[in-house]
């Protein structure tokens, strides 16, 4: 009967206010005030999909008991632009998975060579290895190849807080190039591969 009076507020997608109690090995909740439970998103295939994805990716890339103050502002920040649908929802997660990976320990430099360090306004190539853009005059291998508008997007969406992303209109072909660029990072430095885009993505090639 105690833990059923808070259910509704630690419902999945659940944002609150939360008073915690260590047991003997778990930690028990005494008190709970809702702010949003966001459950508007359960009636949509693709908000339930990129929610569930966006909390996957910070269990992933975070330990038990980790902290981050920055990450969970961005998380909170990301399901209130998904509710609002006021940013595309396809450009609001390559945002949220590059704040990730600042924020965890790999982000991308795209305002210096990451071989030589020489400043650079754009680039054609992407290290997969060093996280960051090439320059002219180094070699370009372990990366893929992109085009300079697309480097110029990934660059915007990098530094650009998550609200002023509404202005931005990518065309499909460059999205699904970001796609697989920031997919192939997460993949190869996390322990864990996050897999709740898989059915939506595969439903969506149908």
């Amino acid at each position: 009967k105690n833990r059923s009076k808070y259910l509704s507020n630690t419902s999945p997608f659940c944002y609150g206010e939360y008073v915690l109690y260590k047991g003997k090995s778990l930690f028990n909740l005494s008190e709970a005030q809702l702010i949003d439970s966001f459950q508007d998103f359960l009636r949509d295939l693709d908000t339930l999909t990129y929610g569930s994805y966006f909390c996957e990716l910070i269990d992933i890339c975070t330990e038990e008991k980790e902290s981050s103050r920055e990450l969970f502002e961005e998380l909170v920040k990301s399901l209130f632009l998904m509710k609002n649908k006021v940013v595309d929802i396809e450009i609001l997660a390559r945002a949220f998975e590059l704040k990730v990976l600042k924020y965890t320990g790999y982000a991308l430099n795209f305002n210096h060579c990451v071989e030589c360090g020489r400043k650079i306004e754009t680039s054609n190539y992407i290290s997969l290895q060093s996280l960051g853009g090439i320059c002219n005059y180094c070699n370009k291998i372990n990366g893929i190849g992109v085009t300079y508008a697309t480097y110029n997007i990934l660059k915007y969406i990098y530094e650009a807080p998550l609200e002023k992303l509404y202005r931005l209109s990518v065309d499909t072909e460059t999205k699904k190039d970001i796609y697989k660029i920031l997919n192939t990072i997460i993949n190869q430095n996390y322990l864990k591969k996050p897999k709740s885009l898989q059915i939506l993505n595969y439903i969506k090639e149908e």
